[in-house]
């Protein structure tokens, strides 16, 4: 299974973009999915989660109020609206998984390669 996120770029502050996560492969569900992000010398830190299902989403402290997560499970597609957007959001964003493997009936974790996200001042 493959994670691939886009639309990530260069912004000004107070502007808007859209992420999408769209995973790939064979033999698989997706159970949780959720955005992390990273800024220079910083750790990774959660940004959205979103749980299959009933959909239920979380978000970081940080980015409520200005971030919706949403998946399209028919597409195997996530995506983050990012709205009024800080310096501070600069980080690459990254999409995480939570998937069963249906042939080995077991749970993994998958990350994607990550896309960079730049808010200027």
């Amino acid at each position: 299974v493959q994670l691939v996120e886009s639309g990530g770029g260069l912004v000004q502050a107070g502007g808007s973009l859209r992420l999408s996560c769209a995973a790939s492969g064979s033999a698989f569900s997706i159970n949780q999915m959720a955005w992390y992000r990273q800024a220079p010398g910083k750790q990774r830190e959660m940004v959205a989660l979103i749980t299959a299902g009933t959909g239920s989403t979380n978000y970081g402290d940080s980015v409520k109020g200005r971030f919706t997560i949403s998946r399209d499970n028919a597409k195997n597609t996530m995506y983050l609206q990012m709205n009024s957007l800080k310096p501070e959001d600069t980080a690459v964003y990254f999409c995480n998984a939570v998937i069963l493997e249906t042939t080995a009936n077991k749970y993994r974790g998958v990350w994607g390669q990550g896309t960079l996200v730049t808010v200027s001042s």
